[in-house]
């Protein structure tokens, strides 16, 4: 909650420099349904089984029958990011357009994912500190999707980069192993790949988290087999 002490400040420390020498370029959108649905129809992959958060119970289920296909809200809009997918699902997706494309796609690294998401700026989000109305997709973002479902790509405004969502809406998967903090983390935007290596760390917050979790600097660590109906993935590639 606002005026409420973060409780992940010290996973987000400390601060510290990075240089990334190499070019690399990043999604406008998350994956959406329609592309995630092409990838499933040519690979005969589905993966089914989703958690999702019982507000009447108050706690975190898993329904097995759940699935990217129906995350139990309604995609009418295929625009609308793909969630229900887990890291795992996210690399296989990323070998396909690879395969496909003749491209080297992948998921972005932390440091790649911040610097994108930030935008050239310093604040919490990068419309400024204060989460205001109806800049994102949460729990208290203002929007008409807020703690109900995800919202179509493109329904607010991008950061100075031209990228959508990378604020709310439906955490992103990145490369990176997880750890308690930067101490040891890379200073050239590599991915981390030690530390905790069954965990992978998501970016960005979602359409039912509260706004103080809708910020740049989040980091949260999963399974990486675990699906949620909160949860996508963006793509990128390194470019020459």
């Amino acid at each position: 909650r606002e005026g409420v002490p973060n409780p992940f400040a010290i996973l987000e420390k400390p601060v510290h420099p990075v240089t990334i020498p190499q070019p690399f370029a990043a999604a406008k959108f998350a994956v959406t349904w329609v592309e995630f649905n092409v990838f499933s129809r040519d690979t005969g992959t589905n993966p089914l089984g989703c958690w999702y958060w019982d507000a009447e119970a108050k706690t975190a289920k898993l329904d097995e029958e759940r699935s990217w296909q129906f995350p139990g809200f309604p995609q009418t809009d295929f625009s609308q990011p793909v969630v229900c997918v887990s890291w795992d699902d996210a690399k296989k997706y990323t070998a396909w357009l690879s395969t496909k494309t003749g491209q080297r796609y992948r998921l972005l690294t932390e440091a790649e994912w911040e610097y994108a998401a930030r935008a050239g700026t310093k604040t919490a989000r990068y419309w400024g500190n204060a989460i205001g109305s109806g800049n994102a997709n949460c729990a208290g973002c203002g929007s008409r999707w807020d703690n109900k479902q995800t919202a179509p790509s493109g329904s607010f405004r991008p950061n100075a980069f031209g990228l959508y969502d990378m604020i709310g809406n439906a955490w992103q998967w990145t490369e990176d192993c997880w750890n308690e903090g930067y101490q040891a983390a890379p200073t050239d935007g590599t991915a981390s790949t030690t530390g905790d290596c069954k965990h992978l760390v998501v970016r960005g917050g979602s359409w039912d988290y509260i706004p103080g979790n809708a910020r740049a600097a989040i980091r949260v660590r999963l399974v990486t087999g675990y699906r949620d109906n909160n949860g996508g993935f963006r793509v990128a590639r390194t470019l020459p």
